[in-house]
C-alpha cells in the first residue's frame, strides 16, 4: 500500500513561545552544549594519549565520551539554532535522520553504560580473574556488541516511522523529532505502532536499568568483605556510575515506558537524557577519580606547553 505523505517538512514548536524564555534557553543550552563538547573531548584525548586507554574501564569511558558527543549533537545544535530563529522547521528527511541518530547513538550509550557496570562487577567481585575476563579482545567484542545493539534498537524505530502517513497538520510539540510526537500528527491509527515503540524503547530502558540495579546491589554485598580503603575506592567509582544511570535512565523510562501518548512534561524530561546527562558525565567520571585527573593534567600540560 502506498504511503500517503502530503508534507515535506515539520514545524517544531520548541520549548516555549515566549521570546525572553527562548533567549534564556539559547544562552543556557549553548553553554551546556559547549560544556558537553569540551568536557568529553578533554576526557577522550586524555585517555587516548595516555596508558589509561589500555585499562578496560577507561577504554569503555573513551567510547562513552565519543557517544555523548555524537548523541547530543544529533539534537542540540538544531535546537539552539531554532531558539534564535523564527519558524522552527525541519525537512522530512532531516526529521527521519534525527529519529535514527537519536536512537542509534542513544542505544549504543545505553549498552556502553551496561558494559561499564559489568566491568566494575568483574573488578570488584572477581578481582583475581579480572585481566583474564576483561582482556583486550573481549573489550573490543563488548564495544562491537554495543554498536550492534544500537543498530538493532534503532533500525526498527526508523522503519516504523518511515511507514507512517502524514497529511497534515505538521506541527510537532517538541524541540526535536521523536517517534511519539510524530505518532500524534500521523493521519492513521497509531496505537499498534505506539505499543511497538513502548516494547522497544521502553523495555530496553527498563530491562537495562534493572540489570544495572541488580549488578550494583551484588557489588555492594561483595564490598562487605573488602578493606575500608578498598570499599572507599570501589564505592567512589560505583557512585559515579549510579549517578549516570539515574540521570539517563530515569527520564527515558518516564518518557518511553507508558501509554503511547505525548505530554508537555516529555520535553522537560528529554532535556535530561539529551543534554544534562552528557554534560555531567565528564564531571561525574573525573571529579572523584584521582587517576584520570592526574593523567589529564599531565597530558594537557604536555600538549599545551611542550616545546616539541
Amino acid at each position: 500500500m502506498d504511503i500517503q505523505r502530503n508534507i515535506s517538512e515539520f514545524i517544531l514548536l520548541g520549548l516555549s513561545y515566549d521570546h525572553n524564555i527562548q533567549m534564556f534557553c539559547f544562552a543556557l543550552f549553548l553553554f551546556c552544549y559547549i560544556a558537553v563538547l569540551v568536557g568529553n573531548i578533554v576526557i577522550l584525548v586524555s585517555i587516548l594519549r595516555s596508558p589509561l586507554f589500555h585499562k578496560p574501564m577507561y577504554y569503555f569511558l573513551s567510547h562513552l565520551s565519543s557517544m555523548d558527543i555524537c548523541y547530543t549533537s544529533s539534537v542540540t545544535p538544531k535546537m539552539i539554532g531554532d531558539l534564535l530563529g523564527g519558524t522552527k522547521t525541519i525537512s522530512y528527511g532531516e526529521c527521519m535522520l534525527q529519529v535514527f541518530t537519536l536512537h542509534f547513538f542513544g542505544g549504543i550509550e545505553i549498552f556502553i553504560i551496561t558494559v561499564m557496570a559489568f566491568d566494575r562487577y568483574v573488578a570488584i567481585c572477581k578481582p583475581l580473574h579480572y585481566m583474564i575476563i576483561m582482556n583486550r579482545a573481549k573489550c573490543h567484542l563488548l564495544v562491537l556488541a554495543a554498536w550492534v545493539g544500537g543498530a538493532v534498537h534503532s533500525f526498527p524505530q526508523l522503519s516504523m516511522t518511515i511507514q507512517l502517513p502524514f497529511c497534515g497538520p505538521n506541527e510537532i510539540d517538541h524541540y526535536f523529532c521523536d517517534i511519539f510526537p510524530l505518532l500524534k500528527v500521523a493521519c492513521t491509527d497509531t496505537y499498534i505502532t505506539g505499543v511497538h515503540v513502548v516494547a522497544n524503547s521502553g523495555l530496553v530502558s527498563l530491562v537495562t536499568f534493572i540489570v544495572l540495579f541488580v549488578s550494583y546491589v551484588i557489588i555492594l554485598f561483595t564490598l562487605r568483605n573488602h578493606s575500608a580503603e578498598g570499599r572507599r575506592k570501589a564505592l567512589s567509582t560505583c557512585a559515579s556510575h549510579v549517578t549516570v544511570v539515574v540521570l539517563f535512565f530515569g527520564p527515558s523510562i518516564f518518557v518511553y515506558l507508558r501509554s503511547p501518548t505525548t505530554s508537555s512534561k516529555d520535553k522537560f524530561f528529554a532535556l535530561f537524557y539529551t543534554i544534562v546527562a552528557p554534560m555531567f558525565n565528564p564531571l561525574i567520571y573525573t571529579l572523584r577519580n584521582t587517576e584520570i585527573k592526574n593523567v589529564m593534567r599531565r597530558v594537557w600540560y604536555n600538549m599545551l606547553f611542550s616545546k616539541e
